[in-house]
């Protein structure tokens, strides 16, 4: 039985900037879509991240500094909980849909150190698999398609309503969605088992860091360095001797 006929658990984070190391979660969403499209099942949390919120991110995703402090959840107990959700519906064998995986995967993985709290592959003893990650595919069957690979773009190409963009909820919904279109139109992706979907990504996502990283190189730094690993990107160590 494909993928495609069962139920797919999404995962979103809306946070205070895009360096997966420093960076604080301020919004996330858990959700469950059966296999017709419908959510079953959703979690939601507001965080206070403990760091004032730039501008930029708030200007994108609506949450000010105020706010999260004022209704926002302490931030190492909602850690907690958005890394238990993540795990247990992988525990259970239901596939993880994450948009731009490396990113959203890797913030929480590195929140979960913040906070001394076990991260997703803790709690699983191994990589979060299997995941589905709406971006890689895109770039890897449609290589040479213009514009975009946004999930408003990926939206409007596979014909996915997407009702309020960099709200966690909806972003979530509308990127399971969207990897149920691909699979309906690219079917060979759509009839593939999770196992061997998992490692197609790994090895598409290596490969388009790559590309980037050689394109990089050729036009702009010639020491860019573009992270391969996907859908984790590891932990960096601890300087010897620890931080003091």
């Amino acid at each position: 039985m494909s993928w495609m006929s069962g139920p797919l658990t999404a995962f979103d984070l809306e946070t205070t900037g895009t360096d997966v190391e420093t960076d604080r979660i301020v919004t996330a969403a858990v959700v469950r879509l059966e296999a017709d499209g419908s959510v079953s099942r959703e979690r939601t949390w507001l965080l206070d991240p403990g760091v004032a919120i730039p501008e930029q991110a708030s200007a994108i995703h609506g949450i000010s500094t105020r706010r999260a402090r004022e209704h926002g959840a302490p931030a190492a107990s909602a850690v907690g909980e958005i890394a238990g959700v993540v795990a247990e519906g992988l525990r259970a064998g239901t596939p993880l849909v994450v948009m731009n995986a490396r990113y959203d995967l890797s913030l929480l993985d590195r929140e979960c150190r913040r906070y001394g709290v076990e991260s997703v592959s803790e709690r699983l003893g191994e990589a979060p698999a299997p995941v589905i990650d709406p971006l890689v595919i895109d770039k890897h069957v449609d290589r040479y398609r213009k514009g975009k690979r946004a999930l408003h773009a990926l939206c409007a190409h596979y014909g996915v309503t997407l009702d309020d963009a960099h709200d966690a909820r909806a972003d979530a919904v509308a990127a399971a969605r969207v990897v149920r279109r691909m699979g309906a139109v690219h079917t060979l992706v759509g009839a593939m088992e999770l196992v061997d979907l998992h490692g197609l990504q790994i090895r598409a996502a290596a490969e388009q860091s790559r590309s980037l990283q050689a394109y990089l190189r050729r036009t702009a730094d010639p020491e860019a360095v573009v992270e391969p690993a996907w859908p984790l990107i590891p932990r960096k160590r601890e300087p010897a001797g620890g931080t003091g």
